[in-house]
């Protein structure tokens, strides 16, 4: 009986040509940058880093638009987990700090310290390593909590290409006013305040931004207004601030000629306050945009849970950059258009039915800012989840095959030049591949397990059991395999740590046992030693099989069938992510193909 083996390329396509669009790639940290020791001081949990937690910060920025500086102040509020002498607090260059005071109120609340009547200010000495600056500790008790003020001032970093590179943006309205704000994902916070500027500590207790600024303009940060104090002399200083722990690159101001509207979303813990707030000149034409918040809001809810941030509130806030994930301030800059700024990148017709900020830049609350990485290498984590949004809600609007359409054409976008995961304790990502193959790894988990309701309850699950929480990507691993009931761990080996495309290759022959029926031979190939990637296999229109392929080892399978089967009722060539290989003409046709198609 002749062999039926076939060869059919499945989605990824490399291009290396092809400029993966930057808006999704958030800080170019993915480099092959010569590594310093200033790396290890800013990415890894140093001795002078281990001994205390940040408990919450109180920022006060005062920024000069002409001279593109600011002074502030922080109040940083710690508690002592061990014994310790040197504390490091980060501030980047060529910001310099003025003095560092360990403060004793009566007051609990640092909010309220122009209000507080006795206060001790003890001054602590300190020496610098460029970005890095140690203070010289007092012995203090154990489990203690300790309060210290740093009063700083200078020019900070200007981001010339926000948001890919970080810093104090400094811009101009289309009417010529003033328009300022900062990112700062991966080049970190302390580029324009000093704080513990790593991933893993967030301040337990939330933070609050006090900008003062010309009372002709508005300021809007993260959590909720607490207030405008109008200083008489031309000045106006904006208070806000969040109850729930928030990363240190998020908490950012927006200085502009702001206007703002509210609407109420019923979610699944109950009233959500949206709010709204964009440039004057913008408003009509924000108000007809962001109705798709409301949709947006109910689909990424379904899939992941409850919006985590219910007490500080959802805003989107127009940016003088293309957007950012800011917890409870989403920053948006797409122009009020759909796409990506009017493109699709999927190339499938569908990434132009709705406005890629507002989607994929939402979806960080869930992944990223309640659940976040110790460590910038796992990115993965935030952005793999927050593409995968895309495809869900693609599927929640126009339908499934939609959905499955669009997850395959950003497989394009792929480029397998470096693992996923970036190097651990240098504040170095891995590939920008941590977006397309990471969504296209999730899709292909989704079509392994073959279940949308485990799988859905699976995502609800990460975002509940570690609400508000810091993660490795072993913690993401391990509960998305148990959960499953399917060990992913050498598919996330695979994909996350390794550019090797695997392939399967299977084929069709007679059974032994029943010489009229076709047995199904499988196994993998151009992958990792262990790689067991198991896929579902439809051998009729009403069977589905699932097939546990293993790495250069034959397996087979009886089948029911007499006759092969049509190339389309095998594995969902849209949802995978590997090759499959028809091992006896050693032909490759494109996705979609029928075998007797190929030439």
């Amino acid at each position: 009986m002749r062999n039926n083996t076939f060869s059919v390329l499945l989605a990824f396509i490399f291009n290396y040509s092809l400029l993966i669009p930057a808006a999704s790639c958030a800080q170019p940290l993915n480099g092959n940058k010569k590594l310093t020791h200033q790396d290890t001081l800013r990415g890894s949990i140093t001795p002078e880093r281990a001994w205390w937690d940040v408990i919450r910060y109180d920022i006060k920025v005062t920024p000069d638009y002409i001279s593109k500086t600011i002074v502030g102040e922080v109040w940083m509020t710690v508690k002592i987990v061990k014994k310790g002498r040197v504390m490091q607090i980060d501030l980047q260059e060529p910001l310099e700090i003025d003095s560092v005071f360990l403060i004793k109120t009566n007051r609990s609340d640092p909010a309220t310290r122009k209000d507080v009547l006795h206060m001790e200010r003890t001054p602590l000495s300190f020496t610098n390593e460029i970005n890095a600056h140690f203070l010289n500790w007092p012995e203090t008790p154990v489990s203690s909590i300790q309060q210290i003020a740093v009063y700083y001032h200078g020019k900070p970093i200007e981001a010339h290409n926000p948001p890919w590179d970080g810093g104090w943006i400094w811009k101009k309205d289309e009417k010529g006013r003033p328009w300022m704000s900062v990112a700062c994902q991966g080049k970190g916070a302390s580029v324009w305040y000093p704080c513990k500027d790593h991933q893993s500590d967030e301040p337990d207790s939330g933070a609050s931004l006090q900008i003062i600024v010309p009372d002709t303009l508005v300021a809007v940060a993260n959590g909720r207004p607490g207030g405008v104090t109008a200083y008489g002399n031309g000045l106006s200083n904006y208070y806000w601030s969040v109850k729930n722990p928030i990363n240190n690159y998020n908490i950012v101001p927006y200085i502009g000629k702001y206007v703002t509207w509210h609407e109420d979303y019923i979610g699944e813990k109950g009233k959500l306050d949206c709010d709204y707030w964009v440039l004057d000149y913008d408003l009509e034409k924000a108000k007809e945009q962001f109705k798709q918040v409301a949709p947006m809001m109910k689909c990424i809810e379904y899939w992941f849970g409850p919006y985590p941030f219910y007490e500080d509130g959802y805003k989107l806030v127009e940016s003088p950059h293309l957007g950012m994930e800011h917890q409870s301030a989403v920053a948006y800059g797409n122009k009020f258009r759909n796409g990506y700024l009017g493109k699709d990148l999927s190339a499938s017709g569908w990434g132009t039915k709705w406005d890629f900020i507002i989607l994929h830049e939402s979806a960080h609350e869930w992944f990223a800012n309640s659940i976040t990485t110790n460590d910038i290498a796992d990115m993965w984590v935030h952005e793999s989840f927050a593409n995968y949004s895309e495809t869900l809600y693609t599927e929640c609007e126009f339908g499934k095959q939609a959905g499955i359409e669009y997850v395959s054409g950003i497989r394009k976008l792929i480029r397998n030049d470096f693992p996923i995961i970036g190097k651990y304790g240098v504040n170095q990502e891995g590939s920008a591949d941590m977006y397309y193959k990471g969504g296209n790894l999730l899709s292909t988990i989704r079509g392994a397990i073959g279940d949308d309701e485990k799988f859905r309850q699976i995502l609800r699950g990460l975002n509940k059991d570690f609400y508000h929480k810091t993660v490795g990507t072993k913690d993401i691993e391990t509960y998305i395999s148990k959960k499953s009931g399917i060990d992913f761990s050498k598919t996330f080996d695979q994909y996350l740590r390794n550019t090797q495309v695997p392939t399967l290759e299977y084929y069709f022959i007679a059974d032994n046992k029943n010489k009229s029926k076709l047995r199904l031979y499988f196994r993998w190939i151009d992958c990792i030693k262990g790689f067991d990637l198991p896929v579902r296999v439809n051998l009729s229109k009403s069977s589905q099989v699932l097939i546990r392929p293993v790495e250069e080892e034959w397996k087979s399978i009886a089948t029911t069938l007499n006759t092969p089967t049509d190339p389309d009722q095998l594995p969902d060539i849209r949802n995978l992510s590997f090759y499959i290989k028809w091992i006896e003409n050693r032909k490759i046709v494109p996705p979609g193909k029928h075998v007797r198609d190929a030439p």
